[in-house]
């Protein structure tokens, strides 16, 4: 489906949003006739008898209020207004407008934390799960769609998966996909809002361990496999998951992903910055690149309040501490070395042109397996190309779907790509699992083919 947003529109247009509501209004108006009182009590009428049925109209919880509610004749509608110019009859309806987090945007504008974490979720369930090394706590959206993976996040140190993602998943095209998968996200262990501090004497799960808790996750929604997103720590978390457990996941998408554990001189130096800056400061540093914190960006502002003020930071500690003490991946690309330990599953690197975990993305990709690997490389990105250039990530990350046989009608408007070699999966359009890049060893003989792909504003 085409974005909803065109150039210079002032609104959505409801035959995209909703076909099957065209569909039935249309039968109401033609069963009732086109004056207004009966067309608005038929279209009543309707949606008692449906609603719940139909994921555009379908029932919020309780608490909140409804997703599209219908505008009083009097009151002023918020956000942008959803216009039928056939369907005159037909109240207006209003649908909120969810903004990226860009640069240049007005740092008083994230200043309430409720505002920067506003999410628009109101169909969004969350769940404590337990697994053999305690609670996790996750948020999700959807339910399992036949045999279709599940999308499930994990999110950098320093953030939970508000901070980290949803600036993303609510871009406007990103809509697009998450209608076609069940969305779960994941907060590592006391980092979600909100959470309780961990008592005194507690052992953080190492990394392996957090990466052993997902399969708890996996198990108790019923998910067959997954298509992960993870970023910084959280790649880390997600790429020994798939490491351990190859069978439950189907793709990997890795924002700054850094493969190799820390030396003692780097140990030396975190060390020392603990010493002499925040704990806030110190997981910036990490976050974004030497120019977005000398500019002192809003955003990097805004992060910095964020941080301080949402996470709680003495489980935080506990989680940098944790992440600071990481092992090497045990990864070689394959031919190598003998009996090379390497990915299986598609992967598409993603990292900044600026970004300080550039060095350990190539040295990542360096070492998988060629055939299945996708390196993007974002300009004028920085440190966190999902807050920064989400329509760009969101093109890239269609583009990585359809290589691996789903949304193959997916519009592509936004990417300038050049890829050096193509191969495709086959795959039924409802989500049969593709077999042709699930495995390393299917790719056996098809040659070094190089995946890239170049991203340019």
């Amino acid at each position: 489906m085409r974005s909803a947003f065109g150039a210079g529109d002032s609104g959505l247009n409801i035959t995209d949003k909703a076909p099957d509501l065209m569909e039935h209004t249309g039968q109401w108006r033609d069963r009732h006739g086109k004056s207004k009182d009966t067309f608005r009590r038929g279209m009543k009428a309707w949606k008692e008898k449906h609603q719940g049925n139909d994921p555009c109209i379908s029932p919020p919880p309780s608490s909140l209020p409804p997703v599209f509610p219908l505008a009083e004749a009097n009151q002023k509608p918020q956000g942008l207004l959803l216009h039928d110019v056939t369907m005159a009859g037909l109240q207006e309806l209003r649908f909120p407008e969810e903004k990226p987090l860009l640069r240049g945007q007005d740092a008083t504008e994230l200043e309430s934390s409720d505002a920067f974490l506003l999410a628009a979720d109101t169909d969004w369930k969350e769940h404590d799960i337990e697994t053999p090394y305690g609670l996790l706590h996750v948020v999700i959206r959807g339910s399992p769609k036949g045999n279709r993976p599940a999308i499930l996040t994990y999110h950098d140190v320093g953030l939970n998966h508000k901070l980290c993602f949803n600036t993303f998943f609510n871009f406007e095209d990103m809509q697009e996909i998450t209608k076609h998968f069940v969305v779960c996200h994941v907060d590592a262990p006391g980092q979600q809002v909100g959470a309780s501090q961990f008592p005194q004497g507690y052992q953080f799960p190492s990394m392996e361990q957090l990466a052993a808790m997902l399969p708890s996750v996996v198990q108790h929604f019923g998910f067959k496999y997954v298509i992960g997103i993870g970023v910084g720590a959280g790649a880390y978390v997600l790429a020994k998951f798939a490491l351990i457990f190859p069978d439950l996941v189907e793709g990997l998408v890795l924002v700054n992903i850094d493969p190799n554990g820390k030396g003692w001189i780097d140990w030396a130096a975190t060390k020392l910055s603990s010493l002499t800056s925040t704990l806030p400061d110190t997981v910036l540093s990490h976050l974004f690149s030497q120019e977005e914190l000398v500019n002192n960006t809003e955003l990097v502002q805004s992060y910095r309040q964020q941080i301080g003020n949402v996470v709680n930071q003495a489980n935080l500690q506990l989680f940098w501490n944790m992440y600071n003490s990481r092992r090497d991946l045990d990864i070689n690309r394959p031919g190598t070395v003998l009996n090379a330990k390497t990915l299986r599953c598609p992967v598409m690197l993603v990292v900044g042109d600026n970004a300080p975990a550039e060095d350990g993305v190539v040295e990542c990709n360096s070492k998988l397996d060629p055939t299945i690997t996708t390196f993007l490389k974002m300009a004028d990105s920085g440190g966190l190309p999902q807050v920064t250039q989400p329509g760009k990530l969101t093109e890239a990350f269609k583009y990585f779907l359809q290589g691996m046989g789903y949304m193959p009608s997916a519009s592509m408007t936004r990417l300038a790509r050049s890829r050096t070699a193509s191969l495709t999966s086959a795959s039924s359009v409802d989500g049969s699992r593709p077999q042709a890049c699930t495995h390393s060893e299917s790719s056996e003989g098809l040659g070094q083919v190089n995946h890239t792909m170049e991203v340019s504003c």
